[in-house]
This record gives structure tokens, C-alpha cells and sequence, in this order.
């Protein structure tokens, strides 16, 4: 048996594929971190919640709860190394689940997140001529480019071939870097990617600091209202926040840091990967709200008057924008261009999720994974994003996946991890046994009470919410389907595929690296892979 291990140890097409180096993991999960919601969320959210008073509850959520969750995915994927369901099975048998459901969050969030890009891509070649027409921004949008049916004629068939085609180039194009793997693919986009939405961002802060009014919009960014803090809600908005902008829970970074090389700095690469999130956000807020202000001068409003977030802020306020400012067209494709950027860093990581389970799974190669993977995922993207009905099902899913997937999955690891497995002793040994930064009793408090007292609160509100009213007016069916409908799929959906057998191909039944790096460890032998016993310290 020992024979055979060792034999298998030498055939180096099932080893698990690395970033180049630690600058290249950093640049990726610094992509990942910063979406479309740092551009188009966090502005707003922190302007409702109390403008710069909001920076103490926001900040509170990054160090109590964003950055030791971070923390606590490294340490699952660097230490069990392998995707998300592999590396919960690893941690023990019954834990797989919650890898599967993670994956599946994933598949639903890639369907519509494509769509949100493919619009960002089409309003850039629309920046530059200002094809909506100057005041005819919300109709254009709603009418003209998605031509939106209403919620009660049902689930559409008509194809809108200006969203579908763009749709198709953005699924071409991510299809590529996936196939191309995680060192030339993932870690290659994320070198040039990054840096050039960095620069982009920047040159558009600057230039909306110069517009008339940006000044009125900074004011309305950064005034404090401590009132503010004494609301419950402002303080779970930023928790909340947090969760959602570091890309934590749902598999991305168990993922990415089991990728990484043994002796990385864990901590140290978390800490900054939180910090230069939190910084684009600001500097998102900068340039939104100096925008706004502007916009809201033209209009003879206060600031409070042309706030907004998501859809309504990219792809209604900002047009405006774009269409009334000096300069504007570069503005617009500098906005929309840096959605572009960051949502192809954000979709790729989501990707890389389902992908790496399956590969883990089947043992199948990097190129054979990634078509069955993304093809099936892109045809269903098409057939109900590219139709008018495309924007009900995108808000009806995203507002409940987000909720009841994310926080839910995130509530339950941690209870899972802290007060069922008893694994967070081994995860910090493990982070300290590597990093820079070293994490003790509070972090294991951290993540083992106060996590789950937020997540739950978070979770009950939601429930509260979602159950009083229908979610946006929209109907029972919709809701039924793609709102309450999903959640419950992904959970089942989790557990059946936990069901299914690994391949003896797979990385649970022979895995050399892992073996490998067991050994050196001086780590318990993987009861499947069977890595051969040494002698603790023998070979650190």
C-alpha cells in the first residue's frame, strides 16, 4: 500500500496547480474583494449610515468580523488544500456539505453576475457617444436597452440581442482565462487587470473632484451624523457590508489560498488584501459622491435628492452624469470600464470556485473542467438573462442568494467549525506556524461568538423582512422560485452532491502534494490518500 503511495507520488499531472507568488495571490483576492458592490454599494450604504460617523461601526465590522473570517478561509484552504467542498471533507466527512453548498452559491451568483458586466461593457461604447440621449437616461436604460416586461407577464422568451450578444463576449472571454488555468489564466488577468482599474479609478476620482458641486457631494459623504450610531441597523448595515465585500464564506478564498505555497504569510497577505479593499471603497465614495454632488448642483437638489445605489446609481444617475458634465464621456467610460474590470476579476474567482470543485471531484483536467463547467452556465445565463424579463429575476435572486445563502452558509460553518468540529486550536496553530501576524484567544472568540451572534441577528432581521412584505411588490411566483425556491435548491442541491461518489481519480482518493505536504508538516496522515506517517519535526 505504502508502495503504491509512493508510486503515485511521482505523477505530476494530479498535482494541485499554485499561484505564481504571493503578490499574485494578493493581487487576485484584492480582485475578488473589490466588485461591483465597492463601486456601487458602499458609497450609498455608508452615506445612509451616518456619512463619516458610519467609518466607526464600518471599521469595528472589518477588525471584529471581516478580517478574522478572512483568516479563518485561509486557514481551511491552506491547511486542508483543496476546493471547498474537498477541504471541508478533509476537515472531517461530515462537514462536505457545506463545501457543496458554497459551490452552488457560486453558480447561481455567476449566471446574472455576467449580465451586470456585459451591461457595464455595452454602457462604455455608450459613454463615448452618449447614445442614450441627454435626459432620457432612466427611459433609455429600462425601456430602450432591456426593454423591461413587467414582473406579472412571467418568465420571457424574447431575446434582447443587445444585452445577449455583449452576454455571449463576456462568457468568451472569462471561458479563456479559466481555461487557461490558475497561474496563466487567473493570476495573469489579475496582474493586468488590477493595475489598470486602479489607474482608471483614480484619474475618474480626480476628475470628478473638479466638477462643479464635488465638494457639496464630499460634504454629504463625510458629514458625520452621530445620531446615527445609536441605530441598531447602521451597525448591522456595516457587518453586513463587510461580509459581502470581502468575498468571505462563500468558498472564493478557502479556494484561492489552497493554491498558495506552503510557507506563505496567511495573515500578513490578509491583512493587506482587507486594507486595500476598505481603501478602494473610500476612494469608490470619493469619486461617487463628488460625482453626485455635481449632478445634484445641475438639478438645483440637495445631495439626498440624486443619491442612490446599485442599478439606479450605474446605470440611471451616472448617464446623467456623464450626459451634463464637461469631459463627460471620458467619465462614463472611466466608471464603466472600471465595472468591467472589476466585475471580470469578481466573476472569475466565483468561477474558479466551481470549477476547482468539480476538477477536486473528478480528477478531469483543467480544460475538460472548465468547458462543462461554464458552457452549461453560460447557456443558462443567456436564456434568462438576455430576455426582458432579465432584470426581476437578477434583483428577486441576488436580494435573497446574498441573503439567505451567504449569511446562511456563513452562520452555519462558523457554528460548525467553532462548537461541532472543535477546529479553531488547529486552524490558528496553523496560521501561526506561518505568519507574520500572529492571532491568539481573540480571534478564536471572534469568529466562534461574536460571528454567529451577528450572523444571526442578520439572518433573523432578513427573515423578518422578506416574510412581511413580497420582496420588491413582485409576485408569488417569482418569489417562490427564484427567491425562497433557490435557497432551499442550493441546501438539498448541497447535500445530494455530498452524496455522490469521489472518483478514484479524484483529489480525495490521490493527491501527491497533499501527501507531500503532510509529510512535512509532520501532519496526521489523510485517512484517503493515505500520506506516509513521519516523525513530527523530521522534516520541517
Amino acid at each position: 500500500m505504502a508502495n503504491a503511495k509512493m508510486q503515485s507520488t511521482q505523477q505530476p499531472t494530479n498535482r494541485r496547480e499554485a499561484f505564481g507568488s504571493r503578490n499574485v495571490f494578493i493581487l487576485a483576492a484584492i480582485g475578488s474583494a473589490v466588485g461591483l458592490g465597492n463601486i456601487w454599494r458602499f458609497p450609498y450604504v455608508a452615506y445612509e449610515g451616518g456619512g463619516g460617523a458610519f467609518l466607526i461601526p464600518y471599521l469595528c465590522a472589518l477588525l471584529t468580523a471581516g478580517i478574522p473570517l478572512l483568516f479563518l478561509d485561509y486557514a481551511i484552504g491552506h491547511r486542508f488544500r483543496g476546493s471547498a467542498p474537498l477541504a471541508f471533507r478533509r476537515m472531517h466527512r461530515a462537514a462536505e456539505p457545506l463545501g457543496w453548498w458554497q459551490v452552488l452559491i457560486c453558480v447561481v451568483i455567476a449566471v446574472y453576475y455576467a449580465v451586470i458586466v456585459a451591461w457595464a461593457a455595452m454602457y462604455t461604447w455608450f459613454s463615448a457617444q452618449l447614445t442614450w440621449g441627454a435626459g432620457n437616461e432612466n427611459d433609455f436604460f429600462f425601456t430602450e436597452f432591456l426593454t423591461m416586461s413587467s414582473p406579472d407577464d412571467g418568465l420571457s422568451t424574447t431575446f434582447v440581442p443587445q444585452v445577449g450578444v455583449p452576454l455571449a463576449v463576456v462568457w468568451v472571454v472569462v471561458i479563456v482565462i479559466m481555461a487557461l488555468g490558475v497561474k496563466r489564466g487567473i493570476g495573469t488577468a489579475n496582474m493586468i487587470l488590477m493595475p489598470l482599474l486602479t489607474v482608471m479609478f483614480v484619474i475618474l476620482v480626480v476628475q470628478s473632484l473638479f466638477l462643479p458641486g464635488a465638494l457639496d457631494g464630499l460634504t454629504a459623504f463625510f458629514e458625520p451624523n452621530w445620531d446615527a450610531l445609536a441605530n441598531t441597523a447602521v451597525w448591522a448595515s456595516a457587518y453586513g457590508h463587510i461580509f459581502f465585500s470581502l468575498s468571505v464564506a462563500f468558498g472564493i478564498m478557502v479556494t484561492y489560498a489552497s493554491y498558495l505555497k506552503r510557507k506563505t504569510d496567511l495573515t500578513g497577505s490578509g491583512l493587506v488584501v482587507a486594507f486595500a479593499n476598505s481603501s478602494f471603497e473610500i476612494l469608490a465614495g470619493i469619486g461617487v459622491f463628488a460625482a453626485l454632488g455635481f449632478m445634484a448642483q445641475a438639478a438645483q437638489t440637495d445631495v439626498s435628492g440624486v443619491a442612490t445605489s446599485g442599478i439606479g446609481l450605474a446605470f440611471v444617475a451616472f448617464p446623467t452624469i456623464v450626459s451634463q458634465a464637461t469631459g463627460g464621456s471620458i467619465i462614463g467610460v472611466l466608471f464603466f470600464g472600471a465595472l468591467v474590470f472589476a466585475g471580470i476579476t469578481s466573476m472569475i474567482s466565483i468561477l474558479e470556485v466551481i470549477v476547482s470543485a468539480l476538477q477536486d471531484k473528478l480528477g478531469w483536467t483543467r480544460l475538460s473542467t472548465t468547458l462543462v463547467v461554464s458552457i452549461p452556465l453560460a447557456v443558462i445565463s443567456m436564456a434568462l438573462f438576455s430576455t426582458t424579463s432579465a432584470l426581476v429575476v437578477l434583483d428577486t435572486t441576488d436580494a435573497f442568494v446574498n441573503s439567505f445563502g451567504i449569511m446562511a452558509v456563513a452562520f452555519v460553518t462558523v457554528v460548525v467549525v467553532s462548537w461541532v468540529l472543535f477546529k479553531l486550536p488547529t486552524l490558528q496553530e496553523h496560521l501561526n506556524r506561518r505568519s507574520s501576524f500572529r492571532i491568539g484567544m481573540i480571534w478564536r472568540l471572534l469568529v466562534s461568538v461574536l460571528a454567529p451572534l451577528i450572523l444571526g441577528y442578520l439572518l433573523f432581521s432578513e427573515f423578518q423582512t422578506k416574510l412581511a412584505e413580497p420582496y420588491g411588490g413582485y409576485p408569488g411566483w417569482l418569489i417562490g422560485t427564484f427567491g425562497w425556491g433557490m435557497v432551499v435548491l442550493l441546501i438539498v442541491g448541497g447535500v445530494l452532491l455530498s452524496l455522490v461518489p469521489w472518483s478514484e481519480k479524484s483529489h480525495a482518493k490521490d493527491d501527491p502534494g497533499y501527501d507531500e505536504f503532510l509529510t512535512v508538516e509532520a501532519y496526521e496522515p489523510d485517512p484517503e490518500t493515505g500520506a506516509v506517517r513521519v516523525q513530527k519535526g523530521a522534516q520541517r
